[in-house]
């Protein structure tokens, strides 16, 4: 199984980069982690965001692989433990079907990419920065693989 993280934005800081790397260079063969990053749109004074964030979410739609199952990272979503992260992982696995997890820009999702990305998923209540995401997705992503295998890194 592979897993798609489909992100927007483009030339992150390098504590972005090598936050994500390091979690994503840690996942097991069998989980593969893969980064797929959508140019944002020029935002500006009197951007339309509206018409970006939708821009936005057809240029990530069009990047989901076929055969992909698809959650939309969300603040909306439904929150699971690093437990329920585990079980949805072997159940992932278990279908034997590629996943996408699509993390929007500064405004969030687009409502197609919402609605596509069913059921959502919040790592949190709170508002995190987009760059930030991708690395607290590798990271758990990564702690559910170690509570699968049994690895002592979930103490």
């Amino acid at each position: 199984m592979q897993i798609h993280l489909i992100a927007t934005g483009t030339r992150m800081p390098g504590w972005v980069e090598q936050g994500y790397d390091e979690y994503a260079r840690r996942m097991p063969p069998e989980c593969r982690l893969q980064l797929h990053e959508i140019s944002a749109g020029k935002r500006g004074k009197n951007a339309d965001i509206a018409r970006l964030t939708e821009q936005e979410g057809r240029r990530m739609l069009a990047a989901i692989p076929k055969n992909t199952r698809v959650i939309a990272m969300d603040v909306q979503g439904r929150g699971w433990s690093t437990e329920q992260l585990a079980q949805q992982m072997a159940d992932w696995m278990q279908a034997g079907q590629d996943v996408a997890l699509l993390v929007g820009g500064p405004e969030g999702l687009s409502k197609e990419c919402r609605e596509r990305g069913q059921p959502g998923w919040s790592l949190s209540p709170l508002t995190l920065p987009h760059p930030l995401v991708r690395i607290v997705l590798a990271e758990q992503l990564y702690r559910a693989s170690s509570i699968l295998k049994g690895h002592p890194y979930h103490k």
